[in-house]
C-alpha cells in the first residue's frame, strides 16, 4: 500500500539541527546610517537583562550620540583590546575574552566592521561567527548597504561604492532579522539636527547619499531582503514540519516543460511572469518511466532546462507515470503558488490520460494553485519522425524478403496440411523485420503481407477482389494487427537498444569510477580521463591543468599538441568562468573544440576538451549526458588526488615534526648526563688542583675521557643513521676477526660503568669476515649497550662467534627481564625505547639497534631478535654476515 503522507525534508531537520548546535543570531537591518538599529538593539537588551537574561556588550559605536551612549550607561560593558596600528593603539573588540566571559547575549555592533590588521580575523562577521559556533548568542547590526550582492545595485542608486560588506550567506546565517526603518523626511530631519552626523558632514551627507530618490529605494531593498528571508523560512518550517503548501505568503512559481519546439518560448513566458510577482521559479520535466526520446526531443529538452537555468530557474528532471499527480506533488512540497504549461498539441509531455491534456488534469486537481495555460503559436505541420537512418534500404528488403518467404512455406505447406488461417505467417513476417530495423519496414512488411494474403491465400486468388464479406472483415483486422504488432516490436526494439546504450554507458562509468579509485596521483587520473573519454565518445581528448598561472596540458589522446591560440583561449575561459566554452556553446563557437570545466565546490582543477571538427556529427544527448559524467568523475578523482597529496605532505611533515621533536628531546637528555659529569671532573679539577691527590687528578681524567668517549659515541650513532638514511654509508673493507671485535665490546661496556658478568665464547679458529672494522665496533657495540641497559646490573651478557657454511654467526644473549611482547616487532625501528623493572635503562634516544640493523645490512648481512622460547629469559639477537673468500681457504 503507497503511503502518500507528507514526510519531512530531511535537509530541512538537518539544517534546524544545525542551528540548534550553536548561538542564536539576531540582526538588526536598517536601510540607512541613522535610523536607530544600534538604539532598537540595546533597548531591547536592556529589556532582555531586565527579563533575567546575561546581557554583555562587546562592542557597539555610539559615533557621539548622547541617547545612544545613555542606553549603554547600565549595561555591562566588554573592555576593548588595544592593537598597535600605524604608531596608534586601536580599540578592537576583543574576541578572546568574550569566549572566555561567554555571557548569554552578547551585543557586537556594526557587522560589516572591517578589523585592525593583526586581529584574528580580517571581518567582524568572521568573529561573530566564531561566537555562534562556541554556543553564545549574538545581536548585530548592519545596513542593507553592506549585503555583497546589493553593492553594484547601491552604487548605481546613490553614487557612493560601499567598501564593507558581507558575503549574502551570512544573512542566511540570522536566526532573526529585525527591519529598522525610518521614513525618508524623518531621516533627514535627524541628520539636519546632528543626530547623525556632525554638521559638515551631515551637509555633505543631505547633498549626497541622503537624497529622498536614494532613502526609498534603499528602504525598498531592505524590506525585500527580509521579505526574501521570510519566505525561506517559512518553506523550511514548512518542510522540516512536513506541512504542504502552497502558503500564500509569497508567489512561487512552477513552468512544466515538453519535448516540443514551444519550451523555450514557455520558459521564457514563465520568466516574464516570475518577474512581474518578484517571485523564485522553477523549471521542470517528467519522463515516463521506461520511456526513450528520441535525439531531436532530447536535444529540445536540454536546450530548454539549460535556458531556464540560465534565465535563474531552478531546475528538475522528475520521472513518473502520473504526470499531474508528480507535478502537484513537488508544487506542494516547494510551496509553488502558479504553474504555467502549455496548450496541448497531441503528443510528448502535455498528453495527459486518455483524452485529457495536461493542463485540464491540473485544474482539475489543483487545490490553492493557479494554472496559467500559454498558447502555441499556428505553425504549420511539420514530420517529426523520419525513417531509420541505419540503412533504410536493408530495412525494406528484409521486410520484402520476409513477406515472399512467408508467402512462400504458406503455399508449400496448403498442399500437405490445410491450414485454417495462413495469416499466422504473415503475421510472423511482420515481427522480423520489426525486431531487426524498427518501425517503418515492419510497417512496411504489414501493407505487403495485406496484399500477398488477399492476392494468394483469399478467394478469388491472384486477385484483389474479395468474394465474401467475412472475408473483408478478416482482411481488415489482420491489418490493424499487423500495424499494431509492427508499431510495438518496432518501439521495443527501439527502447531496447537504447536501454542497452545506457547499460554499457552505466558500466563503462562504473568501471571507470572503478578505475579511478586505484590511481594513485593526479597525472595518472588525468591520463585515464583522456583515454576513457577518448574511447567512450571516439573523438580526440585532452585535459589541461593549472601550471605557472597558465593551463598546461597534462594528458592527451591520441598523445598529440594540436591545441592552436583559439583552443587554448577557448580553454581559458572555461577554466577561469567555470562553464563550457569552444564548439557547440555560445563562447567562442567556432573552435574547433569544446571544453568543460573540471571543478570540484571552491577549486578547479582544470579543464578537459573535445574535438569538434567541422566534418564530424555533433554529440548527441546519450552522449553529453556520458561525457558530463565522465567529467564529473574525472574532476572528484583529480580533487581526491590533490587531497590525498595535501594529506601526505601534512602527515610527512608532522612525522617529521615528531621525530625532531623526539630526536631532540632525546639527546639533550643522553648529551646532559655526560656533560654535567664532564663539568663536574673539569671544575673539580681548576678549583682543587692543590688539593687532589694524584689518584684523585687520575680519576677524574678518567671520567672526562670516559664520558667524552660515550658523547663521541652517541654523535657516532646520529651521524650513522644520517648517512644510513641517506644512503650515503662508505665501507672501508678489511679482514676483522670477530672475537676480538667481540672482546673490544666488551672492554667499552665495562669502561662505561657496566657490572654485568660478560661471557665470550669463541671457537678454537678465528671467524674473519670482510667489513669495515670501525662500523661493526659501533654495530655490536650498539646490541651489547642495549643489553646493559635493560638486562639488570645483575644479568649475565653471553656473547658468541660460529662460522656455518660460509656464514659468521654473532649471538649476544642476557638473561635479564626480556622484550615485552608488543615491543618486539618494533625494537629495530627509530627511536624505540623501553623500561622493564631490574633494567637499569636509562633514558635512550633508541637509535642503537636501529643503527646496527642499518649497518649490518650494508654489509650484506641480518641482524634479528630470536624467539622467545619457553623457559628461557632475557633477549638473544643473532647477526648473520659474509665470511668471504679467505676464510673459505
Amino acid at each position: 500500500m503507497k503511503d502518500d503522507a507528507p514526510r519531512a525534508s530531511p535537509e530541512a531537520l538537518l539544517a534546524h539541527a544545525a542551528r540548534e548546535e550553536r548561538g542564536r543570531l539576531r540582526l538588526f537591518l536598517g536601510a540607512a546610517p541613522g535610523v536607530g538599529k544600534t538604539f532598537a538593539m540595546l533597548q531591547a537588551a536592556r529589556g532582555a537583562k531586565a527579563a533575567g537574561r546575561d546581557v554583555l556588550v562587546g562592542i557597539v559605536e555610539t559615533h557621539g550620540r548622547a541617547d545612544t551612549q545613555a542606553m549603554v550607561a547600565d549595561l555591562e560593558l566588554l573592555p576593548r583590546k588595544r592593537i598597535p596600528y600605524k604608531g596608534r593603539l586601536i580599540g578592537e573588540f576583543d574576541l578572546d575574552a568574550a569566549l572566555d566571559r561567554r555571557p548569554g547575549l552578547l551585543l557586537v555592533d556594526e557587522y560589516a566592521h572591517s578589523n585592525v590588521p593583526g586581529s584574528r580575523h580580517p571581518k567582524r562577521w568572521q568573529d561573530v561567527a566564531e561566537l555562534l559556533q562556541a554556543g553564545i548568542d549574538v545581536w548585530t547590526t548592519m545596513n542593507v548597504q553592506h549585503v555583497e550582492s546589493l553593492n553594484d545595485v547601491v552604487q548605481r542608486i546613490t553614487g557612493v561604492r560601499v567598501r564593507e560588506t558581507v558575503p549574502d550567506t551570512t544573512l542566511s546565517v540570522a536566526d532573526e532579522i529585525v527591519l529598522v526603518d525610518l521614513p525618508p523626511d524623518e531621516l533627514i530631519r535627524r541628520l539636519a539636527e546632528g543626530k547623525v552626523y556632525v554638521e559638515d558632514t551631515a551637509t555633505r551627507a543631505t547633498q549626497n547619499f541622503f537624497k529622498p530618490s536614494n532613502l526609498t529605494a534603499l528602504r525598498e531593498l531592505a524590506l525585500r531582503q527580509v521579505a526574501s528571508r521570510v519566505d525561506s523560512d517559512l518553506l523550511e518550517r514548512m518542510q522540516g514540519g512536513a506541512i504542504e503548501g502552497p502558503w500564500a505568503a509569497g508567489e512561487r512559481l512552477l513552468v512544466c516543460l515538453g519535448p516540443d519546439e514551444e519550451a523555450e518560448r514557455l520558459v521564457r513566458a514563465a520568466r516574464r511572469l516570475a518577474d512581474l510577482l518578484d517571485a523564485p521559479w522553477f523549471a521542470v520535466t517528467v519522463e515516463r518511466p521506461g520511456a526513450t526520446l528520441d535525439e531531436a526531443d532530447a536535444a529540445r529538452i536540454q536546450a530548454a532546462m539549460q535556458l531556464a537555468k540560465s534565465l535563474g530557474a531552478e531546475t528538475q528532471n522528475l520521472v513518473a507515470s502520473d504526470f499531474p499527480g508528480e507535478l502537484l506533488r513537488l508544487s506542494r512540497y516547494e510551496n509553488v503558488t502558479q504553474i504555467v504549461v502549455g496548450k496541448t498539441r497531441g503528443r510528448g509531455l502535455r498528453r495527459g490520460w486518455f483524452a485529457r491534456s495536461l493542463a485540464d488534469a491540473l485544474v482539475k486537481r489543483a487545490s490553492g494553485i493557479s494554472i496559467h495555460v500559454l498558447t502555441a503559436e499556428p505553425v504549420a505541420p511539420t514530420r517529426r519522425r523520419q525513417l531509420p537512418a541505419a540503412a533504410p534500404a536493408a530495412g525494406y528488403a528484409a521486410a520484402l524478403a520476409s513477406v515472399a518467404a512467408a508467402t512462400a512455406l504458406g503455399s508449400v505447406l496448403l498442399r500437405f496440411v490445410p491450414l485454417p488461417n495462413v495469416s499466422m505467417l504473415y503475421l510472423l513476417a511482420v515481427l522480423v523485420p520489426a525486431i531487426a530495423y524498427g518501425v517503418w519496414p515492419a510497417v512496411f512488411a504489414s501493407m505487403l503481407s495485406f496484399a500477398a494474403y488477399n492476392f494468394f491465400f483469399i478467394d478469388p486468388t491472384y486477385s484483389f477482389t474479395v468474394a465474401r464479406p467475412h472475408e473483408l472483415l478478416a482482411l481488415a483486422v489482420f491489418l490493424i494487427v499487423a500495424v499494431a504488432i509492427s508499431a510495438v516490436a518496432g518501439r521495443a526494439r527501439e527502447q531496447m537498444r537504447a536501454s542497452a546504450q545506457r547499460t554499457r554507458a552505466g558500466r563503462r562509468l562504473y568501471e571507470f569510477t572503478k578505475t579511478l579509485s586505484a590511481l594513485p596521483d593526479a597525472q595518472a587520473v588525468t591520463e585515464a580521463a583522456a583515454s576513457e573519454v577518448n574511447a567512450a565518445l571516439g573523438r580526440p581528448c585532452v585535459v589541461l591543468v593549472p601550471e605557472g598561472g597558465d593551463l598546461a596540458i597534462a594528458a592527451a589522446w591520441p598523445p598529440d599538441d594540436r591545441l592552436d591560440t583559439a583552443a587554448r583561449t577557448a580553454a581559458r575561459w572555461a577554466f577561469d568562468r567555470d562553464e563550457p566554452a569552444g564548439g557547440g556553446t555560445g563562447t567562442l563557437p567556432g573552435c574547433g573544440w569544446t571544453f568543460l570545466p573540471l571543478g570540484r565546490p571552491g577549486r578547479q582543477v582544470g579543464v578537459l576538451g573535445v574535438e569538434v571538427s567541422a566534418d564530424a556529427p555533433p554529440l548527441g544527448v546519450e552522449t553529453r549526458t556520458l561525457l558530463d559524467a565522465l567529467v564529473e568523475q574525472s574532476a572528484a578523482a583529480i580533487h581526491r588526488a590533490h587531497l590525498a597529496g595535501e594529506v601526505n605532505e601534512v602527515r610527512t611533515a608532522a612525522e617529521t615534526e615528531r621525530v625532531r621533536n623526539i630526536l631532540l628531546a632525546s639527546i639533550s637528555h643522553d648529551f646532559r648526563t655526560p656533560l654535567a659529569s664532564i663539568l663536574g671532573s673539569a671544575t673539580a679539577l681548576l678549583d682543587y688542583e692543590d688539593r687532589l691527590e694524584a689518584a684523585s687528578r687520575r680519576d677524574l681524567l678518567a671520567q672526562v675521557r670516559d664520558e667524552a668517549r660515550h658523547l663521541d659515541m652517541m654523535v657516532r650513532n646520529l651521524l650513522s643513521m644520517t648517512r644510513l638514511e641517506a644512503g650515503a654509508l662508505e665501507l672501508n673493507r678489511d679482514w676483522i676477526d670477530l672475537g676480538e671485535t667481540l672482546h673490544r665490546a666488551v672492554e667499552v661496556a665495562r669502561r662505561r660503568g657496566a657490572t654485568q658478568a660478560f661471557d665470550v665464547r669463541l671457537p678454537e679458529d678465528p671467524v674473519l669476515v670482510h667489513a669495515d672494522g670501525t662500523l661493526l665496533d659501533q654495530a655490536l657495540g650498539n646490541v651489547v649497550a642495549n643489553a646493559v641497559r635493560h638486562a639488570g646490573a645483575e644479568a649475565r651478557v653471553t656473547l658468541a662467534t660460529t662460522y656455518d657454511r660460509g656464514v659468521a654467526l654473532v649471538e649476544i644473549a642476557d638473561d635479564g627481564p626480556g622484550i615485552p611482547d608488543d615491543l618486539r616487532p618494533h625494537v629495530f625501528e627509530k627511536f624505540t625505547t623501553g623500561r622493564r623493572p631490574g633494567g637499569d635503562g636509562g633514558e635512550s634516544a633508541g637509535l642503537g639497534l636501529a643503527i646496527a640493523r642499518g649497518i649490518v645490512e650494508a654489509h650484506g648481512g641480518t641482524i634479528e631478535l630470536l624467539p622467545d622460547e619457553s623457559g628461557r629469559h632475557g633477549a638473544a639477537f643473532r647477526i648473520a654476515l659474509p665470511a668471504g673468500e679467505r676464510h673459505r681457504e
